[in-house]
């Protein structure tokens, strides 16, 4: 299972991690990780590239990490988190929270 941890502050991004394989089938077969991973990916890119957001991205087999620097986040960049929260968010519900939990904590 892919398990997500965002936190936030006072509606500003703080930190993004996901762990963990959807395990919905075999490694290079599976829709669902492909699914998260395209998401993730496409949101560390963009936030590079489309905003001036300050953040530290790690990655590693089955694991990435979102620091963000600075409070609050650009415009762009909410708006780029807020669309990954929400893509991850239907494939939670579309797949019954069997391959991915998503956890939003005020900290």
């Amino acid at each position: 299972m892919i398990t997500i941890t965002v936190k936030k502050r006072n509606d500003s991004y703080i930190e993004f991690r996901s762990s963990g394989h959807a395990g919905y089938a075999q490694s290079g077969q599976d829709i669902v990780c492909a699914a998260v991973s395209a998401l993730i990916i496409n949101t560390v890119n963009s936030l590079e590239t489309f905003t001036k957001e300050k953040f530290q991205a790690k990655d590693k087999d089955g694991y990435v990490s979102i620091i963000f620097e600075q409070s609050p986040n650009t415009p762009e960049g909410k708006l780029l988190m807020d669309s990954l929260i929400l893509g991850l968010t239907e494939i939670e519900h579309n797949y019954n929270n069997r391959y991915l939990t998503l956890k939003v904590k005020e900290v």
